[in-house]
């Protein structure tokens, strides 16, 4: 039964990482050109908070992914159960 899930899981994380085209370097001039479209200029702090929050952003829409992932496989492997009148996992 675990077998199937690793399996699933491990085609999920290869797939995941074969969608990332962006180099980090594309990725930053990508950030920069977003903050100037927003009127930062570079080299002030507004500039470098409008990186930071969209860096920000971007780690805890990935953290986020990651826990909805999470979730769904620990509900594919327990399944719930009800124990009177709340959801339970099974142990």
């Amino acid at each position: 039964m675990r077998i199937p899930i690793l399996i699933t899981l491990l085609a999920t994380i290869a797939g995941l990482s074969a969608c990332q085209t962006m180099t980090p370097e594309e990725r930053r001039a990508a950030d920069e050109r977003q903050c100037l479209s927003y009127g930062f200029r570079r080299g002030t702090d507004g500039f470098a908070t409008c990186l930071q929050r969209i860096d920000l952003d971007r780690r805890a829409e990935s953290r986020a992914e990651s826990a909805e992932m999470m979730n769904r496989m620990a509900w594919d492997l327990n399944g719930p159960y009800v124990y009177r009148d709340r959801w339970r996992y099974r142990h």
